[in-house]
């Protein structure tokens, strides 16, 4: 039996947020299968709009995603059922030309479906928390670089924390941006908002990239902001400002529970560091695929696939004040869906 104080990737108060399930250029006019929380769901555009069902049809519980669209209209690939793009069933061939459709004949929806910064999300219950927003993917200064969605045998809650710790640099990242980072992690600051909270810090790093170093114009020894922020549940962002050098590095990182043991990764760098030019966004973007693959090397290695909201169930120290934060605020998002589904 799963703990109440575990937050599993199929939790049940997570069908009260928004979720990431695909790169807005992975869905066309034609059905495609997702899994999300457990339930498989599928997406297709009508009318240029993003739409969403469960990926069942309501007569023989055939997988949708087999079918295919003509124009605004979904057809089942096992008896040919038709739907328009409220899920009504418009035609079903077996009854004949013109024949009374059961009104029962209906797709299951989600909640909601949005599309934002180049990402397709669905919230499957009315949400709490609203979709996170990052200013710079609206900023026509910025060049986007989209790293390939991973598949990896991983918990998002993990995946998050991850994200936001700042004690692991030197030990997990020795092959990446780790090796001249410091062990120690000075005090920083944690602001809640709501369903969301921010933290902040700035130090000093050791700046490779920056050619004014090889110019003699800037000391290699720089300092940099780093601006962490998370929207309940999984919508993590990262803005990275060089002080020095100039310029931001933006990282969007999105996830998708699929399964108790499976989470979709999608991140995009927004960059305006690096003069519009695409083949250094695509070495970029390359490097960012590096630093994942360390990340991955711990975080598929768990053997229990959840998140404890427990604080007491772990060790914390100052340095975890933002993945402690992160309990606190799921922690609030499971007691708040519990609350009113109690209250029905």
């Amino acid at each position: 039996m799963k703990s109440a104080q575990l937050l599993h990737n199929t939790h049940p108060a997570l069908r009260r947020c928004w979720h990431p399930v695909a790169r807005s250029s992975e869905i066309s006019e034609q059905p495609t299968r997702t899994v999300l929380l457990g339930q498989p769901l599928v997406l297709y555009r009508s009318g240029g709009v993003a739409v969403c069902f469960e990926d069942r049809c309501p007569h023989r519980h055939s997988p949708l995603s087999l079918g295919s669209c003509d124009g605004d209209v979904l057809q089942c690939a096992y008896h040919g059922w038709r739907f328009d793009r409220d899920g009504r069933c418009v035609e079903i061939p077996a009854l004949g030309p013109g024949a009374a459709v059961p009104s029962q004949a209906r797709l299951t929806g989600v909640a909601a479906v949005a599309e934002r910064h180049g990402m397709v999300f669905v919230a499957p219950e009315p949400p709490l928390a609203p979709l996170g927003c990052i200013a710079e993917a609206e900023d026509d200064t910025f060049l986007a670089g989209e790293l390939a969605p991973i598949r990896a045998r991983a918990s998002v809650g993990l995946l998050a924390d991850n994200f936001l710790d700042m004690a692991h640099f030197p030990f997990v990242h020795r092959g990446t941006f780790g090796a001249d980072e410091a062990a120690e992690v000075p005090r920083f600051e944690v602001a809640r908002d709501g369903w969301a909270f921010t933290a902040y810090r700035e130090h000093r790093f050791t700046n490779r990239e920056d050619p004014g170093v090889a110019a003699g114009i800037r000391p290699l020894v720089q300092s940099r902001r780093l601006t962490y922020r998370l929207d309940a549940p999984f919508h993590l962002q990262l803005r990275i400002d060089f002080v020095e050098a100039g310029g931001s590095n933006v990282i969007g990182f999105f996830l998708q529970p699929e399964t108790d043991d499976s989470t979709r990764i999608y991140t995009t760098l927004w960059r305006n560091d690096l003069g519009g030019d695409p083949a250094a966004m695509a070495d970029a973007v390359a490097f960012e695929g590096r630093v994942l693959e360390e990340d991955l090397r711990i975080q598929q290695a768990y053997d229990e696939l959840a998140l404890p909201l427990d604080p007491t169930a772990e060790l914390h120290t100052r340095a975890d004040r933002s993945t402690l934060e992160l309990r606190r605020l799921l922690a609030d998002l499971v007691a708040a869906a519990e609350a009113e589904r109690g209250g029905r």
